[in-house]
């Protein structure tokens, strides 16, 4: 029962670094993987160490459907880029990886075009979306990456 668990638990360390850039809930499979080995008898990993990844897998978690609709409303977008922004992530990730981005960037640009009527306006507010979809991607990997480290360290 206990190498079920640690090979369960680095299946899952291995296929939340790789859900960190598919359209698969990347860091919260990392994390379920580190709890994994964290009960097993192999492997120690303190409480507040799983306390802090557990609120940052969170964090990043919802920051990664944030940030495309935020990196659109900051590079000029109205609320329209934005939650354009947000549905066509969300319809994108039906369209496999590459639909993420397609989805997001179409998204805030159909979403700005539709309220202010300015192709300028709403191809800068889709790659705002597009600049924080690859943002939020670069914090899932180093997270991912981050627990991957500290469930090989714990183990070994």
């Amino acid at each position: 029962m206990e190498w079920l668990l640690i090979i369960g638990g680095f299946v899952f360390l291995i296929v939340g670094l790789l859900g960190a850039v598919l359209p698969l809930p990347g860091p919260p499979l990392s994390f379920a993987g580190l709890l994994l080995l964290h009960y097993t008898q192999k492997v120690s990993i303190p409480e507040p160490t799983l306390w802090t990844m557990g609120a940052l897998t969170v964090l990043v978690s919802v920051a990664d459907y944030m940030v495309p609709m935020w990196g659109a409303k900051k590079f000029g977008g109205s609320k329209y880029g934005s939650w354009g922004s947000g549905i066509g992530l969300l319809v994108g990730l039906f369209l496999g990886p590459l639909g993420m981005f397609i989805g997001a960037f179409a998204g805030a640009f159909i979403g700005e075009y539709y309220f202010k009527k300015n192709q300028e306006v709403a191809f800068k507010a889709a790659i705002g979306s597009f600049l924080g979809l690859v943002a939020g991607i670069v914090a899932k990997t180093i997270l991912c990456l981050y627990l991957l480290y500290l469930g090989i360290a714990a183990f070994f």
